[in-house]
């Protein structure tokens, strides 16, 4: 398939799992200026015209695939069960924009929701990044960047099942990476391929945040499927934010998989999972 088809049969394969659900009391679009061009985000607010918590939520799909659209379901459930605003962002995607490119924009996009929190009725005291797979990747990269500039913006991240860098053991390769997995060592290659410049690229910490220094980071859940090629790294990350003295939860599903967090209409693990998620953000935001 060319590339076009591909994005268009992965949106239509994950159609069936954006129905059902919360309803939102205020959905809305906005595009967002960054310096890679305007960016449309998507605002889910439960609860308008009163001030509340805020989580910026990124899509997976290995910088490649997927979109607002896929993770309707899941940003709806996050809103409606945290009382939160969740703030989507259609960051660009890769080959045709390569890496700073997207993770530049969710930073300006971090910047953008905290410095016109109050018209979005959120309080820009109390904002959260989060994302799933390459968005999660995204989410701690743009973390560490907002760090380094000294601007005190996230109070919490929220890792689903992160890519977090490109090496991956023989073990994980063999046993989780093979075909026949949700996400395969080689799928996650092609990615890597679409979004990286150089080849030294996987050695900078905003690409590969395992290697970054992560110290004075805000809180961190990391959710974590057993059966995942990349389950590794998240436990790995577990123990470097341990040794950064940054307070953190390593939360496994035993039995899950890559992705399993939008099966949420019939997995009731799922269910779980996203329940236990949005009671963390209420309690640490």
């Amino acid at each position: 398939m060319s590339l076009a088809e591909a994005r268009r049969v992965a949106e239509e394969v994950r159609a069936p799992w954006r129905k059902g659900g919360p309803a939102i009391a205020s959905v809305r679009e906005r595009l967002v200026p960054t310096p890679n061009g305007p960016v449309r985000i998507r605002i889910y607010d439960p609860e308008p015209d009163r001030t509340k918590p805020a989580l910026i939520y990124l899509h997976g799909g290995g910088w490649t695939f997927f979109s607002l659209d896929t993770h309707d379901r899941l940003m709806r459930e996050y809103a409606a069960r945290a009382r939160f605003v969740v703030i989507g962002v259609d960051y660009a995607l890769s080959p045709e924009a390569k890496y700073p490119v997207a993770l530049e924009q969710v930073v300006a996009v971090a910047r953008f929701i905290a410095t016109h929190a109050i018209e979005i009725d959120l309080d820009p005291r109390r904002i959260a990044i989060g994302g799933d797979s390459a968005g999660g990747n995204l989410a701690l990269a743009a973390s560490l960047c907002l760090r380094d500039s000294h601007e005190d913006i996230i109070r919490a991240i929220v890792l689903n099942y992160a890519v977090l860098d490109r090496d991956s053991s023989p073990a994980a390769r063999n046993r989780l990476g093979s075909p026949g997995n949700v996400l395969t060592y080689e799928e996650t290659e092609g990615f890597w391929q679409n979004y990286l410049r150089e080849d030294d690229d996987p050695h900078h910490p905003l690409v590969s945040p395992l290697r970054a220094d992560l110290r004075n980071l805000p809180p961190t859940l990391l959710v974590v499927p057993e059966f995942d090629l990349l389950a590794e790294q998240s436990e790995k990350l577990a123990l470097r934010l341990q040794g950064a003295r940054v307070w953190g939860r390593l939360a496994i599903y035993r039995g899950a998989v890559h992705s399993f967090l939008e099966a949420v209409s019939i997995a009731p693990l799922a269910d779980r999972a996203i329940a236990e998620t949005a009671e963390w953000l209420r309690a640490t935001v």
